[in-house]
């Protein structure tokens, strides 16, 4: 199960929230995660909690205060050819709901099974 989680500056709207997190989802179902895999969690942080240099990294133009990172956190053994289609698929998806992708930063973070416990202290497939 993915644990996605989304940060952004405050403040942000239910529906533009939504827009993020339902594509984020849809484009994680695309390359073979259940529907049913599904927990997201959204920081947003004050522009003053917010520190990060326009350029930073490889962005065409200039990071503003619409910078969203998403931070995708998977069992280890994900392909870049998967995570390439991925990203291919939520680009899309965002570029659809009016996001400009140049203020989005997509962090892949890999853990083995046997660093999760979803419930119950239960460790499951190790």
């Amino acid at each position: 199960m993915p644990l996605i989680t989304l940060t952004t500056c405050k403040p942000q709207s239910a529906d533009s929230k939504s827009v993020v997190l339902d594509a984020i989802h849809a484009a994680l179902v695309s390359v073979g995660v259940p529907a049913a895999d599904r927990f997201q969690r959204v920081i947003e942080l004050s522009p003053d909690n917010v520190r990060i240099d326009p350029g930073y990294p490889d962005v065409a133009g200039a990071r503003s205060d619409n910078f969203l990172l998403i931070e995708i956190l998977w069992s280890v053994g994900r392909s870049v050819k998967v995570k390439r289609a991925l990203l291919a698929d939520l680009m899309a998806r965002l570029m659809a709901g009016g996001i400009d992708t140049e203020q989005v930063m997509v962090v892949f973070k890999e853990v083995g099974w046997e660093n999760w416990s979803f419930a119950g202290g239960r460790i499951l497939h190790a």
